[in-house]
């Protein structure tokens, strides 16, 4: 059985490795790309719009929205940043449906790459909003003997975005693939569907966390 997408590899070179995870992964951005291309190109703003602009425009504001409830005002600022993180992983999660299709969520390297980003994210939005020095001393607060405390704290969620997302998508996929192996079709369909849901939560419990990781950071001037 494989536990992840990454041991399936194409090509290797050295250290230099062509896996099923990197492939899934540019493949999925590289068709979310060309969707997105394809509804933006006609964008009308008349009240008579196309079913595909009028999806997308809901989309926009409920992350929009979701973005405002957790505490960010000028959710504008972070949207893209968020909205493409939420979208890219539950793409990625929904897509388990095709035959064949492994999600790279379900590999530690994809998901380690995301928290990665949100690592980065979160003090260059501190940083813009507060200032290099309001930013750092936001990791002295309410002492000084905090400091390695915060530092520990900043590097140990990342690794908690990154491990959670990953255990919950490896998980079920390995219970479906077992319970195919020793049920009849209807339980592991069953437990297809959950494991699809189970994708769309985790999609909003990484995008919500990322979100008040980035309110955190500059709560000085969201307030």
């Amino acid at each position: 059985m494989q536990l992840s997408s990454d041991q399936i590899i194409f090509w290797q070179y050295g250290f230099a490795k062509l896996n099923l995870t990197i492939v899934t992964t540019w493949g999925l951005m590289l068709v979310m790309t060309l969707i997105a291309w394809l509804i933006t190109r006609r964008l009308e703003h008349s009240l008579h719009i196309s079913r595909w602009q009028h999806v997308l425009e809901v989309i926009t504001l409920t992350i929009k929205a979701q973005i405002e409830e957790v505490g960010l005002i000028h959710s504008r600022r972070y949207l893209t940043f968020i909205g493409t993180l939420f979208l890219f992983i539950i793409m990625a999660n929904l897509c388990a449906i095709v035959p064949g299709y492994e999600p790279p969520t379900g590999s530690l390297s994809t998901t380690a790459a995301l928290a990665f980003c949100v690592f980065i994210a979160v003090p260059l939005f501190g940083i813009r909003e507060q200032g290099i020095a309001g930013y750092l001393q936001s990791y002295m607060q309410p002492t000084m003997i905090m400091l390695p405390f915060n530092i520990i704290s900043e590097i140990s969620r990342t690794l908690a975005l990154a491990v959670r997302l990953f255990g919950n998508m490896m998980s079920g996929g390995m219970i479906i693939a077992i319970l195919l192996t020793i049920t009849p079709l209807i339980f592991p369909l069953v437990l297809d569907v959950l494991h699809l849901i189970t994708g769309v939560v985790q999609a909003y419990i990484f995008s919500v966390l990322a979100t008040v990781y980035i309110a955190a950071a500059t709560r000085s001037i969201e307030g």
